[in-house]
């Protein structure tokens, strides 16, 4: 389970716009600006996102001046990516099992 700073990451990126500014970001720290800039919605919509995203763990910020700089959180992106991996060998597992008791059968 991703455990995350009170957000829930799969949730967070089930919204498009979440997912489009992680895919964004994945170029490249931008501030707000630069990211609603990119993207078809408002500047305060695009705040309003990362802070979901921020509190799935998703992305970090950076105070830089009076901007603040996004960018994504590896640690975040590395946790779903160790769920996936555990969903998938245990999806392989499984058809394993079926294959073998299927052998099993025919013999």
């Amino acid at each position: 389970m991703v455990t995350n700073r009170g957000g829930d990451a799969w949730a967070a990126l089930g919204d498009g716009t979440r997912r489009a500014i992680v895919l964004v970001l994945a170029a490249g720290p931008l501030s707000v600006g630069n990211l609603a800039a990119r993207l078809p919605v408002t500047r305060p919509a695009v705040s309003q996102h990362l802070k979901v995203l921020k509190d799935a763990g998703l992305v970090s910020e950076d105070a830089v001046g009076t901007r603040r700089i996004y960018r994504v959180d590896p640690a975040g992106l590395a946790a779903l990516r160790a769920q996936l991996d555990d969903f998938w060998a245990g999806a392989l597992t499984g058809f394993q099992n079926v294959v073998e008791r299927s052998k099993r059968g025919k013999k």
